[in-house]
């Protein structure tokens, strides 16, 4: 028996080799232990929780500390055994790897779950999240170009002079792209400030439409007509913006004209009448109705009222309604609307 274990296979007897598969076996068994009884019950306990940061923080262990312990249980039974110079060099490079990976993993998970925690306090909807795609692209980009030179360094790459080469042609890029460069910063401002978002109801000048896709150097939106509209990001934010997603009340006045033969009685009246016909429109609140001027045809009355939402059709259903009530009322008091009529007045010569 101990002729077997004093047996040697590339420096190290069966007995070492027994030893760092114990040792492997005993970690992996905790690792398991671990998934069962504590992974198991923070999933049960981040399922029941309403928060986001238990689950950011589940999809952290899932994704960078099991790995992690995994790898640690062949790290450490591989460094009880003898190893080759070139060996020893491999498994090194090959730690450095797997933490540079879980680190850029980590980082990422965090800030995507900063971002989208802003995002959505500013929306007040999930909506947020597709905008997401674009900066959470960019920002792994950066975040895996800084890794990989961080590794090419810890491994003996002399990056010095790419480094340098790097800054210079960045430069030269940045020169090159600026308006790129400005609708990017754009983005960020659009990101950030949130003075619209994906399906909001936006003017832009004389074009209008609803938003479809906040990109990193253009928004997409939607004409009314039904053709897309392109904007770059700096035109939208140096431009007046006007955002009827954002709006909680609608500010509707109208004019009504009726003729000069109206009597003082129902002159008096069409304030009160069309008041009534206002109030009984579920969503909409009175302001004003004044007899405001005399036109050159018509008297002519002045009516303010408020509709509650942002919804455009329900708008023009009610601005309709209140219209055919008015219509209804002034037919039966006999008023009459005025329309642009002249008198001619013929004096008979004698």
């Amino acid at each position: 028996m101990q002729s077997i274990l004093d047996f040697t296979i590339f420096n190290n007897s069966a007995q070492a080799y027994a030893t760092a598969l114990a040792i492997f076996m005993g970690i992996m068994a905790l690792v398991y232990l671990f998934k069962v009884y504590v992974l198991a019950r923070l999933k049960t306990w981040a399922a029941k929780s309403d928060t986001q940061l238990d689950n950011m923080l589940l999809g952290i262990i899932q994704r960078a500390l099991l790995p992690l312990f995994y790898y640690s249980a062949i790290y450490i039974s591989m460094n009880t055994l003898n190893l080759s110079a070139r060996f020893e060099r491999g498994l090194e490079i090959a730690t450095i790897v797997l933490l540079t990976v879980i680190v850029v993993r980590m980082l990422t998970a965090i800030i995507k779950h900063v971002l989208s925690t802003q995002l959505n306090k500013a929306s007040e909807t999930t909506v947020g999240d597709k905008q997401l795609n674009g900066i959470g692209s960019l920002i792994n980009f950066i975040v895996w170009a800084i890794a990989l030179v961080f590794l090419l360094d810890n491994m003996g790459v002399k990056i010095s002079a790419v480094v340098a080469g790097l800054g210079i042609g960045g430069i030269a890029v940045a020169l090159a792209a600026q308006a790129v460069l400005g609708d990017l910063f754009s983005y960020f401002v659009i990101f950030f400030d949130k003075p619209f978002g994906v399906g909001d109801f936006i003017v832009v000048g004389d074009k209008m439409g609803v938003v479809e896709h906040i990109g990193i150097k253009t928004t997409r939106i939607r004409a009314l007509t039904g053709e897309q509209l392109v904007f770059s990001n700096t035109d939208l934010t140096n431009s007046r913006v006007q955002n009827f997603k954002k709006m909680e009340e609608r500010r509707v006045l109208f004019k009504l004209g009726v003729v000069y033969q109206t009597s003082q009685e129902h002159l008096k009246l069409i304030p009160a009448i069309v008041k009534q016909i206002i109030e009984t429109q579920e969503g909409a609140r009175f302001d004003r109705g004044h007899f405001a001027a005399y036109g050159d045809f018509s008297l002519n009355f002045e009516f303010v009222y408020y509709v509650i939402g942002a919804d455009y059709n329900r708008y023009m259903d009610i601005h309709q309604a209140i219209n055919l009530g008015i219509f209804e009322a002034f037919a039966e008091q006999g008023i009459t609307f005025a329309y642009p009529t002249q008198t001619m007045y013929v004096n008979q010569a004698s």
